[in-house]
């Protein structure tokens, strides 16, 4: 299949993407960690993605580690000149697939430099600052000043195009713009999962891309069936209707589900061209009621 141009655009700094992206965490192991499932499905994975369209690639040199960049080295380099490979610094992981803060300038720095080799860049299109926050949201509190000073230095090097953040609050937003213009921030959202509302609305003012990741992470039973029911009546996947939901949601919103499988690629795929109407839009907008717990 062709990514549908339904979905539209929106730009991630002075590029344009298609709002309908790929997501690489999947491709590495269980726990996102060690090698793939199926080194050649991942293959098959990247290149059905840049085949269809997608041009906005998100991936982590901690996915793996190492392993994710890697695979998209391999199976797509040299890139093609639209793609978008947006990466992410600031976490560790242990040798027992743990996960560890890692934003001190020497960490950063040698970060941006394993993603450099691994992918096979001499500079990066996006850099995500990711913050560690609490186990279920950003936090306010969390400084960032010296992480994102580093990656603005690097900027000024010449190694990275763009900067962004990840599991950041509006206030870390704006005091890293006091720093170094900021192209996307990217966190936890939803259907059931709202809290980040104003911050959405906040950037699409500025012309600051939102991506949002786990678009089915942290339903309760009782919500998953009613989305499950949704799903059937209008003929559709329960993945489907949830990026259905968050491209109508906001025209800043760039989604970047990801997957392991070719079928399941050309299913998320298809969502850009799934319509919801206005009463099933409000059945799902009351997803995130207090009657569903």
């Amino acid at each position: 299949m062709i990514l549908s141009t339904k979905g539209g655009t929106f730009p991630l700094g002075e590029r344009v993407v298609n709002r309908m992206g790929y997501g690489a965490m999947q491709l590495a192991g269980s726990g996102v960690f060690g090698p793939p499932r199926d080194r050649a499905e991942a293959m098959a994975v990247l290149r059905g993605a840049i085949k269809a369209g997608v041009n906005h690639i998100d991936t982590s040199d901690f996915y793996g580690p190492h392993i994710t960049n890697q695979i998209i080295r391999e199976a797509l380099h040299p890139y093609h000149p639209d793609l978008v490979i947006v990466t992410k610094v600031g976490v560790r992981r242990g040798e027992d697939a743990s996960w560890f803060p890692a934003g001190s300038p020497a960490q950063l720095t040698q970060a941006i430099h394993d993603n450099l080799r691994n992918l096979g860049l001499e500079r990066l299109d996006v850099v995500n600052l990711r913050l560690m926050g609490d186990v279920q949201a950003p936090t306010s509190d969390e400084q960032l000043e010296e992480q994102f000073s580093t990656l603005a230095r690097l900027r000024e090097e010449g190694l990275i195009t763009h900067l962004g953040l990840s599991y950041a609050t509006l206030a870390q937003v704006t005091q890293a713009q006091a720093i170094a213009p900021v192209v996307c921030v990217q966190n936890h959202y939803n259907l059931v999962h709202r809290g980040d509302d104003a911050l959405i609305d906040a950037l699409a003012a500025q012309g600051i891309a939102y991506v949002p990741f786990f678009p089915l992470g942290g339903f309760s039973p009782i919500q998953s069936q009613s989305l499950s029911t949704i799903a059937a009546e209008v003929g559709a996947s329960t993945m489907q209707v949830a990026l259905a939901w968050l491209l109508a949601r906001s025209p800043n919103i760039l989604l970047i589900p990801g997957t392991s499988r070719v079928a399941h690629l050309r299913e998320n795929l298809a969502a850009v061209d799934l319509r919801l109407a206005e009463t099933v839009q409000a059945r799902l907008d009351d997803l995130a009621a207090p009657e569903f717990p």
